[in-house]
């Protein structure tokens, strides 16, 4: 046998090496592997179709693992604070469920699009959510997750998105309201209370009690260092965060009430907002905050919190007009009206004697509304506030929002008040909404109240007609800009205009071939003082300051320089901002099926010519004839 050549391998033996070093990736530890997978490229189709090439890799991806702990994770951050650390979860269920929940909401919201585009205010449409009986959690997070997107696209799915979360979290806040009204009296906390008011009407801000108290724990200390200049030994100097201080002596008592005004109303310069009272933002306790100033009755619970914490006990005191506080001057609850001092929160804190507190409304007032009232009686004292600024509204959505929102608040609170449910019975009809649900809350009247029979009775019928109406739609007819009568409309829906007389930003919406307002609009807003007077088309825009206007043609003008309309309602109608012009989505392009050709062609003409000229020859036909026109 012939010996092998010097330099030559020996084939065998590097058959052998080759072998015995080749590694394959199942052959590593799971520690390992699971490192790999959970590289950030890796999605969760990749981990699927890992797992299903061998019973190794099966295994490391199991649902309880940190494969697709990671994977959930990193799709879904916002959702860690759901779980804890420590516990151990199936993540492959979890990720399907809320991938499956994901889905579902969004076609709902689409469909919610289709179906309720010509309502007014959605109602009845939020039962689709509820019915689905998925986690809480993930349906929020779907619904952050659309309203996070490209900000100029996908408006009319943002829109329905919106309030639809708006809904979800009402619900949620009224759930907290209902087991906090449960908890016994001496327990309920007023500044607990107007939070989840102040929640309920703003159910899409951050607001939450731990934020709230975390502030007002900075304004006690404040106050303490306060009271250190004036006494260092005071008891509240020893009191640590948290602790249940009791202040027995009148004189330390005094030395806080006096420290309290001196950072609130001096350092800080909180005061009463006689200007502007009437504004909601004075009912909830977290723009009191920000804004450094309230109605009384939020000033005052922002200050019997602080006054607590400080060891002094006051009372809220249901005055009217004027919600007080009193603090008694006995070492023993006192039923004598004249043993205690009334504090005027809204007056920088001064202090009352019971005669001085009639000078504040003007007359005298029997013994019983200087009492002492409950947690619950200051909340609807609260709501009954917001309920009232809702009334005086001007009968837009922003107002029926308010009237809505407090009404809920209300009989949450007190839900046999037979005003109030005829009230809410009213709001619903006459909006449109919820009509099975009117008929739930005319029942119950007609059960607390029987002498309410004439009304409820008439509410009743029309409310019948309304959902026998509802079961057979009529579909708004579409407007050709190609008909006769359409003949002297020159704009299209989608663009960005200029008001030539009163120079706000709009977009348009819809238009009429001739104003269609009444007579006593049009003699209100001197309709007959323009050139063509009703006689020519009216455009219904969305204006930049968040208001719905209805304007002549002849006052307006294609805006030189188009910008994002900031309004509230632009999604409804549209589904996306392209640079120069809106894109109506797919309702108002039914309702308007030639417009969206026209706005192209006149934004391709305006802005996107190689010249960028903008004068009279640079324009379409149907934008020359306006170029001169001048306002009345």
């Amino acid at each position: 046998m012939a010996s092998p050549v010097a330099g030559e391998r020996n084939p065998v033996s590097s058959e052998l090496i080759i072998e015995r070093d080749k590694k394959k990736l199942t052959d590593l530890p799971a520690e390992l592997l699971e490192y790999i997978l959970c590289f950030p490229v890796l999605n969760h189709v990749d981990i699927l179709s890992v797992s299903c090439t061998c019973k190794r890799l099966h295994d490391v991806c199991y649902g309880r693992g940190k494969v697709w702990g990671h994977q959930f994770k990193l799709r879904w951050p916002r959702l860690q604070k759901n779980y804890r650390q420590n516990e151990s979860y199936d993540w492959l269920k979890e990720y399907r469920t809320r991938y499956i929940v994901g889905l579902q909401i969004r076609r709902t919201v689409v469909s919610i699009s289709k179906r309720f585009f010509t309502e007014v205010v959605l109602g009845d449409s939020f039962a689709e959510i509820e019915s689905l009986g998925a986690p809480e959690h993930f349906c929020e997070d779907e619904l952050l997750s659309i309203l996070n997107s490209d900000k100029r696209k996908s408006l009319t799915l943002k829109y329905y998105a919106k309030k639809i979360l708006y809904f979800l979290r009402q619900q949620n806040i009224l759930r907290s309201l209902k087991v906090f009204l449960e908890q016994p009296a001496e327990q309920q906390s007023a500044l607990e209370g107007a939070v989840l008011v102040d929640q309920y009407c703003n159910p899409l801000a951050d607001i939450n009690l731990e934020n709230i108290s975390a502030q007002l724990e900075e304004l006690t200390d404040k106050v303490r260092k306060c009271l250190r200049v004036a006494n260092p030994s005071h008891p509240s100097q020893r009191a640590a965060a948290g602790d249940c201080l009791v202040v027995g002596d009148f004189e330390l008592q005094r030395q806080v009430i006096c420290a309290l005004n001196t950072v609130l109303y001096e350092q800080l310069n909180y005061t009463g907002n006689e200007c502007d009272f009437y504004n909601p933002l004075n009912s909830y306790i977290h723009q009191v905050l920000l804004r450094r100033t309230g109605i009384p009755i939020s000033l005052s619970v922002l200050y019997m919190t602080l006054a607590r914490k400080l060891g002094v006990l006051l009372e809220p005191v249901n005055f009217p007009n004027h919600f007080l506080l009193r603090w008694c001057q006995k070492q023993k609850r006192s039923g004598d009206i004249y043993d205690y001092v009334y504090i005027d929160t809204f007056g920088k804190g001064k202090q009352l004697t019971a005669k001085e507190c009639e000078y504040l409304i003007g007359h005298q007032v029997t013994a019983d509304y200087y009492s002492a009232i409950s947690t619950s009686k200051v909340l609807l004292r609260m709501v009954g506030n917001l309920l009232n600024i809702g009334k005086r509204g001007e009968g837009n959505e922003k107002s029926y929002q308010l009237l809505r929102d407090s009404l809920d608040l209300y009989l949450t609170i007190n839900p046999d008040n037979v005003q109030y449910l005829l009230l809410q019975a009213r709001l619903y009809f006459h909006l449109g909404i919820w009509p099975e649900k009117v008929l739930d809350i005319l029942q119950h009247i007609q059960a607390l109240d029987p002498s309410q029979h004439g009304a409820v009775g008439y509410l009743v019928q029309h409310t019948l007609e309304h959902i026998q109406h509802k079961k057979h739609p009529v579909l708004p007819e579409a407007k050709l800009r190609s008909a006769t009568e359409h003949r002297d409309v020159q704009y299209s829906v989608g663009l960005i205009m200029k008001h030539k007389r009163s120079g706000y930003n709009c977009v348009i919406y819809g238009w009429d071939p001739r104003c269609t307002m009444s007579q006593e609009w049009i003699t209100t807003m001197r309709v007959h003082q323009l050139s063509n007077g009703a006689n020519q088309p009216f455009y219904n825009v969305l204006v930049q300051d968040g208001t719905c206007r209805y304007a002549a043609q002849e006052n307006l003008e294609p805006h030189s320089a188009p910008l994002e309309i900031a309004h509230p309602e632009v999604g409804r109608y549209f589904s996306e901002f392209s640079d120069t012009h809106y894109v109506a989505n797919e309702e108002l392009q039914a309702r308007y099926p030639e417009d969206m050709a026209e706005t192209l062609g006149t934004v391709g003409e305006l802005y996107h010519r190689l010249t960028p000229v903008l004068g009279n020859e640079g324009l379409l036909p149907s934008v020359r004839h306006n170029a001169g026109a001048t306002a009345p």
